[in-house]
């Protein structure tokens, strides 16, 4: 999700894998036995030809699309009804108070539900408390907490810097040409920590078919920012892992402690969580006068976005003041976020905390024992979703992952494991098994359609752009997998418009992914799989790609394992009235929509359920999520894209999916001010959908010498929980005769 102001991090000039290719420097024989992981562009079969599929008479949705709204609520379609099951500051113990959204509470927000309900899942409990796919009336959902944008409705009156309301918790120093921190309170730093990471409740159907989550249950608990968590990864890398991660916590680097912004997520084939560290750079710090500890932590730091010292400009803010603590001299819960290097080697300070983010968390819902471990393997990038493929029995696994940033690309992680079906329920021990051990790959999106899968190891980043090494040098293998990004530039992967999140079409194994905006594409950098730019002047001002497109591919032989695959645009994001040149999937004012964010496919009904995160139509409607019935992969045909930006000109070649019309793309849920629609789950009936509504009033500003001027305070004012502040809340959506929803 978008609240990074670092978003591009991505400016290399390197040389890209086709160029290496062109000068001959690699042959076709070297490409397929070389050792390199790759296979030659030539012998990957072209879009629609040699897999090409017989057309089949879709499907056709059964609501009515809900118009485009700007009203403070949750619009559904007439026989469709939503509840609240919980919402920010709703307590999981009755030891603490119910929330009164006053910020008055004195916990430290660790027995309370987060905030920035994101990326979720839902785990049914069968005998003997262990995971089952079927729905048993009773099961834990699992929610993923985001971004602290808009903390200051966690205290009474707004953010406090030294003692004053409003104040932000740094100043810039004309004298200094830098930032100088306040500080603030211990209670507002606890709260504004402890409510990021996910929340893990019990849920319950009652007999009247209403699902209520469970206060004190057993299972409740919470994976915060303070967590104790391991650092895994491959056994014959790990002790060089290790040495990337040693703070003074942890000397050893082998633990480290909690996770941030997560954002996306994915449910594994042996029943764990995957919590996506996504936008986690943002949250260290750098007093002035503090310099990096050499060159490569420098350049490791900057490919990431974390924020270094000296700032420049006069507005914002760095970091989010958490070490900004009085206490941080002998707290190293506070001190863990300035990663200056004071001490005289890592051990001693906190200069390697950045590197113990930026993964994904595997968590254990239904065993509050387990320790959440860090899946090393699987990379370390601003991770949006680890969607994984249809588990084969004897065969590897695959999952998919995007890094949420413009210009960033697209992954996949196979495992060395394969799939046996006993590992159903076994909880960690699978995951040890299946997620250290494996092959990271990159995407490169050809202009013909084609794409390839290359490996990322120490082989690669040299032999495909040896000049890389004068912008950062790997070491070892581990130094790929903590610096995922300066490898997946270095082999040439292709920059993409933002990739957010991926999903698994149940039917046909496809991947589809969201590129949900990116404002620095222009027309001279478009290529086949981003191909817009352009400029959307129709009441919000915004450029590049603003509307976003979903993308999908199809595996060489439809296997988890393959490094060739085909490609086209499934739907392209538009205005219905922004003419035909942008909106090339020919939306209506049914089911028009901007900046795809969440995505997720239905076992149930096979819909595909679109969710957006958008500021380029929100003059318009806010944001919504929509129910698509796919096709496949080759089912529309080539097109042009003629482009006009900024007094360029130009156009771009590129295959288009089938137009879906209003049968078979709607617009289901409209809601409420400044909210994103994001996170779904249902459950396996398909007759209940849990969707996440994050941080409705998100524009609300701050407090300062008045009272809070509310850009939303919903859920309150459509009578769910205390009336005032905004909350981001998970709801409930069933159809009023019980029936599936969609179909």
């Amino acid at each position: 999700m978008a609240h990074h102001p670092i978003d591009d991090c991505n400016h290399s000039d390197a040389e890209h894998f086709q160029e290496v290719l062109a000068r001959g420097r690699l042959s076709r024989r070297h490409l397929i036995q070389g050792g390199l992981g790759l296979v030659a562009v030539s012998s990957i079969p072209l879009m629609g030809m040699s897999e090409a599929r017989a057309e089949q008479k879709p499907a056709e949705l059964d609501f009515d699309a809900v118009a485009k709204s700007i009203a403070d609520q949750i619009v559904l379609p007439a026989g469709f009804t939503f509840t609240v099951l919980h919402a920010t500051g709703d307590r999981i113990s009755s030891d603490v108070p119910d929330y009164s959204n006053q910020g008055t509470e004195a916990d430290d927000w660790s027995l309370r539900i987060g905030d920035h309900h994101d990326g979720m899942d839902i785990f049914h409990v069968g005998p003997r408390g262990r995971y089952t796919e079927r729905d048993t009336r009773r099961a834990v959902l699992v929610v993923n907490h985001e971004s602290s944008a808009d903390a200051h409705f966690f205290h009474e009156k707004g953010q406090t810097t030294n003692g004053v309301s409003g104040k932000k918790f740094s100043q810039f120093s004309a004298s200094s040409g830098g930032w100088d921190l306040g500080t603030r309170l211990e209670s507002e730093v606890f709260k504004e920590i402890n409510h990021h990471g996910v929340s893990i409740v019990e849920v319950r159907r009652g007999r009247d078919g209403r699902w209520e989550y469970v206060v004190d249950s057993e299972l409740n608990r919470r994976v915060n920012g303070q967590t104790p968590v391991r650092m895994a990864g491959p056994d014959a890398h790990l002790a060089d892992i290790h040495r990337f991660m040693v703070t003074r916590y942890d000397t050893t680097g082998k633990t480290s402690r909690g996770t941030l912004n997560n954002c996306g997520h994915g449910k594994t084939p042996w029943g764990t969580y995957l919590a996506c560290e996504e936008n986690w750079a943002t949250y260290f710090y750098m007093p002035n006068g503090s310099v990096d500890v050499d060159a490569k932590t420098k350049a490791s730091r900057q490919r990431y976005g974390v924020i270094r010292a000296p700032f420049t400009g006069t507005t914002g803010a760095p970091g989010q003041g958490w070490s900004a603590v009085a206490t941080k001299a002998t707290d190293d819960r506070f001190a863990r976020w300035d990663v200056s290097a004071p001490g005289a080697s890592a051990a001693q300070d906190f200069r390697n905390e950045p590197n113990t983010f930026g993964f994904n968390v595997e968590i254990d819902p239904l065993n509050p024992d387990a320790v959440p471990a860090k899946r090393v393997a699987m990379g370390r990038f601003a991770h949006e979703a680890a969607v994984c493929s249809i588990p084969v029995k004897g065969k590897p696994l695959a999952f998919y992952m995007g890094c949420d940033s413009q210009n960033e690309y697209i992954y996949k992680f196979v495992t060395t494991a394969v799939w046996d079906p006993r590992d159903e329920g076994r909880g960690m021990a699978a995951g040890d098994k299946y997620l250290n051990e494996g092959t990271l790959y990159v995407a490169k999106f050809n202009d013909d359609g084609s794409g390839v899968w290359i490996e990322l190891n120490t082989a690669n980043v040299s032999a495909l752009n040896p000049g890389y090494a004068a912008t950062y040098t790997f070491a070892n293998q581990a130094d790929v997998l903590v610096n995922t990004r300066h490898a997946a530039t270095a082999v040439g992967a292709t920059r993409m418009d933002r990739p957010e999140w991926g999903a698994i079409n149940p039917k046909n194994g496809e991947v589809y992914f969201t590129m949900t905006n990116n404002s620095s594409r222009t027309v001279a950098n478009t290529d086949g799989a981003n191909p817009r730019a352009y400029a959307d002047n129709d009441g919000l001002t915004r450029s590049g790609n603003p509307n976003g497109h979903i993308i999908r591919f199809r595996e060489l032989g439809s296997v988890a394992t393959a490094v060739q695959f085909t490609w086209d645009i499934f739907l392209f994001g538009a205005e219905e009235d922004a003419g035909a040149g942008i909106n090339l999937s020919e939306l209506t004012d049914k089911n028009d929509f901007s900046s795809p964010d969440g995505l997720w496919f239905s076992q149930a009904t096979g819909i595909c359920w679109i969710q957006t995160d958008d500021g380029a139509y929100t003059d318009e409607t806010n944001c919504m999520l929509l129910a698509a019935l796919p096709g496949q992969v080759g089912d529309g045909g080539a097109i042009t894209v003629n482009n006009s930006l900024g007094g360029a000109s130009g156009s771009k070649n590129t295959f288009i999916g089938a137009t879906l019309g209003e049968a078979r793309l709607r617009r289901f849920l409209v809601g409420p001010k400044g909210a994103e629609i994001t996170g779904l789950t249902e459950t396996d009936d398909g007759r209940t959908l849990f969707v996440n509504i994050q941080h409705p009033g998100e524009n609300t500003p701050a407090l300062g010498a008045g009272p809070f001027k509310f850009q939303s305070q919903w859920p309150g004012n459509e009578g769910h929980g205390p009336a005032g502040r905004p909350r981001s809340a998970t709801i409930v959506i069933t159809r009023e005769d019980g029936g599936v929803i969609g179909l």
